[in-house]
């Protein structure tokens, strides 16, 4: 609320300055040449603070509408995984939904899904889509900002229907996070980030995991 009052005010200083600008130009039979230069002056400046209240709105991005997602809350491990894996992915996963926007998750390795959490989607994750495969293949994430925009969203059938965003983060050759979330362009520089270092931890633990002898 008191935002909304700061970035009103400067409209508010200009139009009322330039009204009483008005009046007291209406008001005064003869003017001096010293009054018409301040004048002036005052209206420049009153100018000034309405465009930049005008040219603030235009600039400023608008929240993304966030919705809520299609599906049921639930938590689901592959049932022959270790149990200290078990821990870290129930770990990884808690932390990624309390501390970033995502609302979905899907780690899969190989050949199977080893977690999904969040709302789920209508269907368990089958296989790897064409884009789930080039962030493997070139071991970058992929943002997918605003979902409904990208044709290739139908490889996601395994996340909520509307699901508005996707980062896809190679955790390794063969792991990869897939995340969704209920807004676009939710997530940040700063979420990505955290989103990266908990794959790259994630990653130790599996390289442990399966280098056992």
């Amino acid at each position: 609320m008191n935002d909304q009052v700061l970035r009103y005010l400067p409209l508010a200083t200009g139009v009322l300055g330039g009204t009483l600008l008005l009046i007291n130009r209406l008001l005064t039979p003869m003017l001096t040449p010293s009054q018409a230069r301040a004048d002036v002056v005052g209206v420049i400046l009153a100018a000034v603070l309405i465009l930049t209240t005008l040219i603030w709105q235009r600039v400023q991005p608008r929240p993304a509408e966030a919705v809520i997602l299609e599906g049921e809350e639930g938590f689901e491990l592959a049932d022959d995984l270790d149990a200290a894996l078990k821990t870290e992915l129930a770990w990884l996963s808690y932390t990624l939904l309390t501390n970033t926007p995502t609302k979905s998750i899907v780690i899969w390795r190989a050949d199977r899904p080893l977690l999904r959490r969040g709302i789920l989607g209508p269907k368990p994750m089958s296989a790897t889509g064409a884009i789930v495969q080039r962030a493997l293949q070139t071991q970058r994430p992929i943002y997918l900002v605003n979902l409904a925009l990208y044709p290739g969203r139908i490889e996601f059938d395994y996340l909520p229907p509307n699901t508005q965003g996707v980062i896809c983060q190679p955790v390794d050759t063969q792991t990869v996070m897939i995340l969704g979330t209920n807004a676009p362009r939710r997530y940040t520089k700063q979420d990505e980030q955290w989103v990266a270092a908990l794959a790259a931890k994630l990653a130790q633990v599996l390289a442990e995991q399966y280098n056992k002898a």
